[in-house]
């Protein structure tokens, strides 16, 4: 059953070992399978099902840590079904929220499994993870240069995607996978180092290959952001240096390797700047992908309920590309405020789990760097129904009452060391008044 602590539970023993073994597993596998998404439904979604009932089947501690967290997850959820009763007899809206439904409820476990056993937990995630990169880069990268497969199915308009159904995806899925291993060359982790280096160069050719100008800043921004907080934390003068060092190295490489692209190749080189403007013909005029978000704003601000799910798009023909503008529309006042609340408190709590010295600093740091973008990319597309989006908002909950729990922990055993120095126990005899 689940509980509010404000310590850490004692860690379980005997048998309980293979069941933690289990759930490794499961959770691994999990996070590999994030990356096969062009079948509905995925097998991510089977397997992070199975995740979750052995989880909750091995009890958990409900930790007050993740509460404002998983509150805003839920009344986000729930502005979207209040703004479905019209609609309830439509299937498109109706599974639209089962889906809002079932990603907010990843989030929530997210929130509650990262902040027990955190930091190894997360690491697991995360090896999972950039593994699962490794193979979408391998397939989206071989497809887009013709290698294998078919390109009318697993490319789009000259845009690598698969395993995906969209280049857009495909590149911000990249983003973490690519912070994993930026992350192990920053801080000198090169125990397996020719993985770390395979892996940075697979998830940058992918990144490069999906030609989304939305997932090219994201990778660019979240790769400085990573830097500049672990120059900012670094134990000291010479790690900054090697930081520094390290930076410069991957930034010339990934430069040398993007201009041989760019010059082996002019077909190539045309589509990347033409892909690399600022805004594509879609983009502008009162019709174009802005000028409809603007048009929005006015009738939103008049209908406390939003528009109701997917009816967005029965009103100005395209979808709003805008994760705030659609919270709005899809989940009224409620939702919409509800998921501009997490985005600014998530990304509070991740500042300052990043900055203070604690064990979850330099994960909470990647998780950092990961939303950080992924809220900015929120700004020009519909991120809200992406499943690896919430695994980042979940870690920064988790990671934050796991600090909480650290604090609490080491004040209160500096509390006893500077009572046992100020009243030590008397040795030899004992004096009683």
């Amino acid at each position: 059953m689940a509980h509010i602590v404000t310590d850490a539970a004692a860690p379980p023993s005997g048998p309980i070992l293979n069941y933690r073994r289990l759930l490794d597993a499961l959770l691994w596998i999990t996070s590999f399978s994030g990356s096969v998404v062009f079948i509905e439904p995925s097998p991510y979604d089977f397997l992070i099902l199975l995740t979750m009932v052995v989880w909750f089947l091995g009890g958990f501690t409900l930790h007050r840590g993740v509460l404002p967290g998983a509150a805003l997850m839920i009344l986000w959820t729930l502005g979207g079904y209040i703004s479905l009763i019209p609609y309830w007899n439509e299937p498109d809206p109706v599974e639209f929220m089962t889906h809002t439904l079932f990603i907010s409820m990843t989030g929530v476990f997210y929130m509650l499994f990262f902040s027990q056993d955190a930091e190894r937990r997360f690491e697991l995630c995360m090896s999972g993870y950039a593994a699962s990169c490794m193979l979408a880069a391998i397939i989206a990268v071989g497809s887009w240069a013709q290698l294998f497969g078919n390109p009318q199915t697993m490319t789009l308009d000259g845009r690598a995607m698969a395993p995906f159904k969209d280049p857009n995806v495909l590149g911000s899925y990249m983003v973490p996978g690519l912070l994993f291993f930026v992350q192990r060359l920053l801080l000198g982790r090169m125990r397996y180092w020719p993985v770390t280096l395979l892996g940075l160069a697979l998830s940058g050719a992918a990144l490069f290959a999906s030609f989304s100008r939305g997932s090219w800043g994201a990778g660019i921004v979240s790769v400085f952001v990573l830097t500049l907080l672990s120059m900012i934390t670094a134990d000291s003068r010479r790690m900054r240096l090697r930081i520094g060092a390290a930076a410069a190295t991957a930034t010339l490489i990934v430069s040398l390797g993007v201009a041989g692209v760019l010059a082996t190749d002019a077909s190539v080189r045309e589509f990347f700047f033409k892909r690399a403007s600022a805004t594509q013909e879609y983009d502008e005029g009162p019709t174009g992908r802005f000028g409809n978000q603007l048009r929005s704003l006015p009738m939103l601000v008049e209908r406390p309920n939003g528009m109701g799910p997917l009816r967005f798009r029965l009103t100005f023909g395209i979808e709003p590309h805008n994760s705030y503008v659609n919270a709005f529309a899809s989940n009224g006042w409620l939702g919409g405020f509800a998921f501009l609340g997490l985005a600014t408190l998530s990304l509070g709590v991740l500042l300052r789990a990043s900055l203070q010295r604690t064990p979850f600093q330099r994960s909470a740091q990647l998780v950092a760097a990961a939303a950080l973008v992924f809220f900015l990319q929120g700004l020009q597309i519909d991120i809200d129904h992406w499943r690896f989006f919430w695994i980042f908002v979940g870690a920064a909950w988790g990671l934050e009452a796991a600090r909480m729990r650290w604090v609490v922990r080491t004040e209160h055993s500096g509390s006893s060391l500077r009572a046992q120095r100020s009243n030590p126990e008397p040795r030899g005899e004992s004096f009683v008044a």
